[in-house]
């Protein structure tokens, strides 16, 4: 298993280039946390190029840990927010879910930050294209993702996290799309797609529900074709549950995503029948955000790549540009590649 540790993106100096070795970390782990017995740490995550610094620990009593320390801005207030939504997901809440969530520990300051630790969540990495046709862990993601969407919503409100109306996230969609819009550089035609999907009134008549609001295929563990645990709550909200989904169309082939939504709709009993659809909005509009990223750090090489996708999307959709995304179920590009793209510019 892997903790997610999410790539850099710009962050404070003098948090950079002050890797602390295991021991170090080991050491900040027993301050943050009384009586803690390390016996051995290991090196975790992404290691000192990453937002965090992380290990793995071991203590005499048996249990596994894990410490990190962020080395940007961002990634503080990405660990800001997910331990206030980890203190949210009370033992009530957790007993909910089919899976496994991290508890928060204890913190300590170190260099103008602080030495976070949290409890080891067992399982391995999903891998999405790892995932053959008739295994049992397609269903598993969309029961996992179901028991997310029927927890009550009362204890995010409750926790002062952020809940939104449909009208809201309509007029968010509309605002991404205005945006791209002003670059030049997107295909008219599939601007002209996405403004259809946004006039379609039934298409965002859904029920706000719970959302983990940053899912994609890093955030699981599993073992044995089932779900053991989920990573990264920073996001938690009360939004579209299509934001929890949108990834699974990444999956190559047909198999996994069908199978995956098959099993959601199953396991909530849910009335909203485009969700899928405004799934595969969302997907699209991931190309939008990277061509906004693209501009907004002024890189070439960005605005380039996306451009190349948004031209991609066309021909992947061509024979059905006239229809609306709330009628017709289209295959879309790989948000995976989106993500990669992302992922690699952060590192730069």
């Amino acid at each position: 298993m892997a903790w997610r540790s999410t790539p850099a993106a710009g962050g404070r100096p003098t948090l950079r280039g002050m890797a602390r070795s295991h021991l170090t970390l080991a050491a900040l782990a027993t301050a943050a946390v009384a009586g803690l017995d390390v016996t051995s740490a290991s090196g975790f995550g992404s290691g000192a190029r990453g937002d965090f610094e992380s290990a793995l620990l071991n203590t005499r009593d048996g249990r596994h840990w894990i410490v990190r320390v962020p080395t940007s801005e961002r990634a503080e207030a990405e660990q800001s927010a997910d331990l206030v939504a980890l203190r949210a997901l009370s033992n009530g809440v957790r007993a909910r879910l089919p899976f496994a969530v991290s508890n928060f520990a204890g913190q300590t300051p170190i260099g103008g930050t602080r030495a976070v630790v949290y409890d080891f969540v067992f399982g391995s990495p999903l891998e999405l294209a790892g995932i053959a046709e008739g295994s049992p862990l397609a269903p598993a993601l969309g029961r996992a993702i179901a028991a997310i969407h029927t927890l009550p919503t009362s204890f995010v409100a409750d926790a002062g996290l952020p809940v939104h109306s449909p009208v809201e996230i309509l007029q968010s969609t509309i605002t991404i799309m205005d945006r791209a819009s002003a670059t030049n550089l997107v295909p008219a035609a599939l601007l002209g797609r996405w403004e259809k999907a946004t006039e379609d009134g039934p298409l965002w008549q859904f029920a706000p529900t719970v959302i983990n609001g940053g899912l994609s295929a890093d955030s699981f563990l599993t073992s044995d074709d089932e779900v053991t645990g989920l990573l990264g709550w920073q996001s938690l909200s009360v939004g579209d549950p299509a934001r929890d989904l949108y990834w699974l169309l990444s999956a190559r082939g047909e198999y996994v995503a069908e199978t995956a939504f098959d099993a959601y709709n199953e396991a909530r009993g849910s009335s909203d029948r485009q969700v899928k659809h405004r799934a595969m909005l969302y997907a699209e509009l991931e190309i939008a955000k990277w061509l906004l990223h693209g501009t907004q750090e002024r890189s070439t090489e960005i605005v380039d790549d996306a451009v190349q996708m948004l031209h991609g999307l066309v021909d992947t959709v061509q024979n059905d540009l006239d229809q609306t995304l709330s009628h017709n179920t289209m295959p879309v590009m790989a948000v995976e590649e989106v993500e990669a793209m992302l992922d690699r510019d952060r590192r730069a």
